[in-house]
């Protein structure tokens, strides 16, 4: 599948050179049949003459007209059609069938199990945009849009610009500001929808039908969490968002978190909660709506040249959305939530091999281009962009940035731009900013040395760097824990605490970006003093150091569990993939010692003892003893009837279904009855996972056809196979799919592309066998140079991690 060429750099420079683009009408046909859609685009642009190329991925092309002579629509090449541009202005005409998609990507179609109806919305992100429409794709080609769209009349459609059914199933969207091709979208379906007005701006919500009920309990919350961050960014920037109407759709199966797309922000639809959350999510999606505003002006209104400057985007938007958050909603706590959720995300990518600079990272093309929406673009870019607003202060902070904005409104820039902009503004010499923090990879390492009184900077060998650490220092004596500030310059700075000194964390509050490593005294410390600390964000400062020494093999997997057993982090209430309990399960536990389960388990239950029914901390307490309960008998019990202050809602229910298939205490039958009992899209997921989870070998053989694309499920079901596959405890089942992961993988790219084929190479490697033969098995298929890009970059960090793990087991094997 992964045929089509991607645009390279220097591609996209020469075809910037050639053309300007006036505008692209595009009509769409959704109404015929359920596998493709019928696509006609019209492309005015000015060249300077000579020959470029469009970018087109149909099923199959009708008819191509350049100013009005026919193209051969024969000379398409994978994903290419040459044309040959008069001086001045031209008109492309092209009209193609297109397939609608189920990867998340394109024209993503999907069928809701609740009531048979179907969805489709539009993701144009990274080279998925001419398989939607003929296109010049690349992000410095920005040009107004204007869309035409037939579907079924028991649809709505929703799109950048605003939308009028000007007959029965017959809408017309409004022409757009001038945007990138990455942004283009729309969503078309039987959507439940909820208007609202704020400051002028009309705001919309949509989601699936079967979700109605769940938008409107959810929409006061969105709508006001909308509402305070349109009212915070108009303060800090003083630009209005400039993009008409406002609409927040909730599609299904979408592979991000979100996607800004002007006038239309996609966001995947489990963002509706449908069943009872915890603060940590309600977090997240508080986060992701402000994140995606932020991407209104950065991105949106001034968008990177090209994908080596995608900080300008992510770093940003994840700094604003997270500071917008914590200042003026109901979330306070943002910050510490952030330092359990992304903080380890963005330093484990920043220490693997495929670690790159923030800024400049070096994107040859768009695939590669793709894999560098990691952790660090993300994560460290926002804590780097925070210590640079503690370091200029708001006035010059927010100084350059609007500078920024009124330079490039509506157009391209460049990092140069950005730090000209700050330094215009009174910030002063930014170079060892720029070289030191934005343009080397890595992260110093730093700990202290109890016996020498000093602590130790380590910076990246690949990338050695001379940075400065202003953070503050958490000191445990006999009466309590204090904080303090140092600074770190050198290889070795004097730190000598005064007094008996109990434990040291260094960097509690995220204030630099180093990985921080406690030292023995403080580990051992920690087992007595961690369950009477209350402090939040110096608990999750306290996991992120045990963290961050579990990874570098410095902290033994037993004492780990001892310190969870002391004091089980559930105040870390969330426990999806990233976040401390999922470690602490899915990566401690396979290599502690035999009894870690059962230990964590009665931790668990301990707590649920003692945490006050209906809290979050019960809430948290529960799923944690449903993950390590090994009873049948116990999660019978609670499917029956939870703890008082727990309900047995869906999410419930499902996971301790998807734990009964693990222990094989149940089967296919019940879980087809649970299903359809409740047949709502996410029980469809769970379902998939459960099956994939039972210990034997049909279920086995099942997960690894969807790997292999066999049995062809949407995206979020493939990885509910992948982890259902891996399960710990089932290592014979497991054991003949290591050989064939190897082997198989990379013919995986030929039935998959983009943001998929990357994330199932991930998804399925087998995790569960931490052995020396997996890891050479996966550094032979690395040295293969026909493999595709995208699942080396993949395969890379998980061998990486894999790695990690076995230097744990030889460290402490005792």
């Amino acid at each position: 599948m992964s045929t089509d060429l991607s645009l390279q750099r220097t591609e996209a420079e020469a075809r910037r050179a050639l053309l300007d683009i006036a505008s692209y009408d595009v009509t769409l046909d959704l109404a015929g049949d359920e596998a493709t859609f019928g696509s006609v685009t019209r492309i005015r642009f000015t060249s300077r003459g000579g020959p470029t190329f469009v970018d087109l991925k149909p099923v199959a092309v009708g008819s191509v007209t350049l100013n009005g002579s026919p193209v051969d629509p024969g000379l398409l090449d994978r994903g290419r059609l040459p044309l040959e541009t008069e001086a001045g202005e031209n008109e492309l005409v092209v009209a193609a069938t297109m397939r609608f998609r189920n990867d998340g990507e394109g024209l993503h179609r999907s069928v809701d199990p609740a009531d048979g109806h179907h969805y489709v919305y539009g993701m144009s992100f990274m080279d998925a945009a001419p398989s939607i429409f003929a296109c010049f794709d690349q992000p410095d080609l920005k040009a107004p849009y204007t869309f035409y769209v037939r579907a079924p009349r028991d649809w709505v459609v929703i799109g950048n610009g605003a939308a009028t059914q000007v007959e029965p199933g017959v809408w017309e969207l409004a022409e757009t500001q001038p945007l990138s091709t990455y942004f283009v979208t729309l969503a078309a379906g039987p959507y439940h929808q909820v208007s609202a007005e704020h400051d002028g701006i009309p705001l919309g919500l949509a989601a699936r039908a079967s979700l109605a009920g769940a938008l409107e309990r959810d929409a006061e919350e969105i709508l006001t969490l909308t509402r305070q961050s349109f009212d915070e960014f108009h303060r800090l920037f003083g630009i209005r968002y400039p993009f008409g109407k406002y609409d927040q759709a909730f599609v299904p199966e979408f592979n991000a978190g979100a996607m800004e797309n002007p006038g239309c922000v996609t966001f995947r639809d489990p963002l509706v909660f449908t069943s009872r959350v915890t603060r940590g999510m309600r977090i997240q999606r508080a986060t992701t709506i402000a994140h995606e505003m932020a991407h209104q002006w950065f991105g949106n209104i001034v968008t990177p040249r090209w994908w080596d400057d995608l900080w300008l985007n992510e770093s940003f938007a994840e700094y604003m959305g997270n500071r917008v958050t914590a200042d003026v909603t109901e979330y306070a706590d943002t910050w510490t939530d952030m330092s359990y959720a992304r903080r380890q995300w963005g330093l484990v990518a920043d220490q693997g091999p495929s670690t790159h600079p923030v800024a400049g990272n070096g994107a040859v093309d768009a695939v590669a281009a793709l894999q560098d929406f990691d952790g660090i673009s993300y994560s460290k870019g926002s804590a780097i962009l925070r210590q640079l607003n503690a370091r200029l202060g708001d006035e010059t902070f927010f100084a350059g940035v609007v500078d920024h904005f009124e330079s490039h409104r509506f157009g391209n820039a460049t990092m140069a731009d950005l730090i000209a902009s700050w330094e215009r503004a009174g910030a002063g010499d930014l170079s060892d900013f720029t070289s030191e923090w934005l343009r080397k990879a890595g992260p110093d390492h730093l700990h202290w040395d109890r016996d020498a009184g000093v602590i130790v900077r380590q910076p990246p060998t690949a990338a050695p760097a001379e940075r400065e650490h202003t953070f503050r220092v958490a000191v445990a004596r006999d009466d309590g824990w204090q904080t303090e500030t140092v600074t770190v310059s050198g290889p070795r700075t004097p730190y000598a605490p005064e007094g008996a000194v109990e434990a040291v964390v260094l960097d509690p509050y995220d204030d630099t970006w180093a990985v921080l490593t406690p030292d023995s005294g403080t580990v051992e410390s920690l087992k007595r003093l961690l369950p009477t600390l209350g402090d939040e964000g110096l608990r999750a400062g306290v996991w992120n150091n045990l963290r961050s020494a579990f990874h570098n093999a410095l902290v033994s997997p037993a004492d780990v569990v001892e310190i969870a057993v002391a004091s089980l982090p559930i105040e870390d209430a969330e426990d999806h993939g990233r976040r401390t309990r999922a470690w602490l399960f899915g990566t401690v536990v396979p290599l502690a010692p035999a009894d870690a389960l059962d230990r964590l388990h009665a931790a668990a239950i301990g707590k649920l003892a003692v945490t006050a029914p209906g809290s979050e901390a019960q809430l948290a307490a529960f799923r944690a003893a449903i993950s390590t309960c090994r009873s049948p008998e116990r999660l019978r019990m609670w499917l029956a009837g939870a703890p008082d202050g727990i309900e047995v809602d869906g999410d419930v229910t499902w996971r301790i279904l998807v734990r009964l298939a693990q222990l094989g205490a149940t089967d296919r039958d019940e879980l087809a009855a649970s299903f359809e009992a409740d047949p709502t899209a996410d029980a469809r997921v769970q379902h998939t996972r459960a099956v994939c989870s039972l210990p034997d070998e049909a279920a086995k053989a099942y997960a690894w056809s969807v790997f292999t694309g066999d049995v062809d499920l949407p995206n979020y079901e493939i990885e509910a196979a992948a982890a259902g596959l891996w399960r710990s405890g089932q290592p014979e089942l497991a054991a003949p799919y290591v050989e064939r992961y190897f082997a198989e993988l990379p013919g995986t790219a030929k039935v998959r592309s983009g943001w998929v084929l990357a994330d199932a190479a991930d998804w399925f490697f087998p995790s569960s066998s931490i052995e020396q033969a997996t890891l050479e098995r996966a550094e032979a298929l690395l040295s293969d140079e026909s493999l595709d890009a995208s699942i080396r970059r993949r395969l890379a960090d998980r061998a990486d991690l894999l790695r990690r793990q076995l230097a744990v087991k030889r460290a402490f094997s005792a």
